[in-house]
């Protein structure tokens, strides 16, 4: 059974920064992309960034500049660094891995989500 822990959410002022952190584990499988998105009250989920095993990335033109994913192949992990953080960048944040199958597909797992506050 994979799972997904997230870490690091929590109250910032904004301008503030933040780092989120997202373990994958149950797994001997590879993983494909991994990422984020969010999902604040009323809106629908968004995607924030992903980044495949190969390191390449794609941002949500709204946290161009002022986000950076990087993972930990290793380590099954990835991470969200957020600075500049906005009050409109509140929202609960999903980590997701694609988890290769032994048919030559995926399949998606989710985090539980964890809570970002920006104050203004």
């Amino acid at each position: 059974q994979v799972q997904l822990v997230e870490s690091g959410g929590g109250l910032v002022e904004a301008g503030g920064s933040l780092r989120l952190s997202c373990s994958a584990s149950g797994t001997r499988s590879s993983i494909d992309a991994m990422g984020w998105y969010r999902q604040a009250p009323g809106k629908q989920r968004e995607l924030v960034a992903a980044v495949t095993g190969g390191g390449s990335t794609n941002y949500a033109d709204n946290v161009k500049g002022r986000f950076t994913i990087s993972r930990d192949n290793v380590k099954n992990t990835v991470y969200l660094q957020m600075n500049k953080l906005k009050p409109e960048d509140t929202a609960v944040y999903y980590c997701y891995a694609a988890v290769r199958t032994f048919l030559g597909g995926t399949s998606t797992y989710w985090g539980q989500g964890t809570q970002v506050t920006v104050s203004s």
